[in-house]
């Protein structure tokens, strides 16, 4: 794995060097967009709206619109603006893990010591397996200050990155009122619930719907034709929940995907 940020934890008075490595990949299907007339490959051009031609990467800066007139910004800039969050990670408070509403679980990367830094890092890791917390920090990573949450993972450190709050939209939604739910109905999807509940198991679940894709892939370019099952959801009617839900205690479970 190639690092993605190296710097330092600060925890009190000690700082850690660390790495950053990504912790997920993407396991969508890589697909490119092409011409439907002779399936040439589309290209993309950083085209300058004045003078109409292709802009090479090396000329290409940023810019902030700031009272009608754009403020470039250059690498320095971005490493002034916070010289020590952009080197280092920060602990500004020990916190429960449970106590972070999951909405607010973002990207995890990985954390690993540098050669000097072994002993601190474990040191860090034990006090945080003892105390049950996790340190909330925040740093800057590829010109984005980030709050994030440092938390052991079985034998290392795992840095999970959040969303700050403005960055939550409230619910803006048009919820069901004066809704009566019967006994009864209460009492068949609570066990319909109980009949499906399971002990989570990540690894019972796989992308389906990729391999399903691959699949067609290799059979159109074997020359077959896609078939397409129709398919009709019918939405249960208010009063047919109950006979529904009975019916759904009979039906055998179905595997995870």
């Amino acid at each position: 794995m190639r690092a993605l940020w190296s710097g330092s934890i600060g925890f009190g008075l000690v700082n850690i060097p660390v790495k950053l490595y990504s912790a997920t990949q993407d396991s969508r299907l890589d697909l490119d967009m092409l011409d439907s007339r002779n399936h040439a490959h589309i290209k993309y051009q950083r085209i300058n709206e004045q003078t109409g031609r292709e802009v090479p990467w090396e000329k290409i800066v940023k810019g902030f619109l700031y009272n009608d007139e754009y403020v470039v910004l250059e690498a320095e800039d971005f490493e002034a603006a916070s010289p020590r969050k952009s080197k280092v990670i920060e602990i500004v408070s020990f916190v429960k893990e449970d106590e972070i509403d999951d909405i607010y679980f973002e990207t995890p990367y990985y954390i690993e010591p540098d050669k000097s830094g072994g002993k601190a890092y474990e040191l860090l890791l034990k006090a945080l397996e003892k105390t049950g917390k996790a340190g909330l920090a925040q740093f800057v990573l590829r010109t984005q200050e980030h709050l994030v949450v440092i938390r052991p993972r079985e034998n290392y450190l795992l840095l999970q990155q959040l969303r700050f709050e403005e960055e939550i939209r409230k619910p803006d939604l048009t919820l069901p009122s004066n809704v009566r739910i019967a006994k009864n109905e209460l009492d068949m999807a609570t066990k319909l619930v109980q009949q499906y509940s399971a002990p989570f198991d990540i690894s019972s679940y796989k992308d389906e719907y990729r391999l399903e894709l691959m699949k067609i892939i290799k059979a159109k370019a074997g020359g077959k034709k896609t078939v397409v099952k129709k398919m009709k959801v019918v939405h249960t009617k208010s009063d047919e929940l109950f006979d529904q839900l009975k019916a759904s205690l009979n039906k055998p479970k179905t595997k995870a995907s």
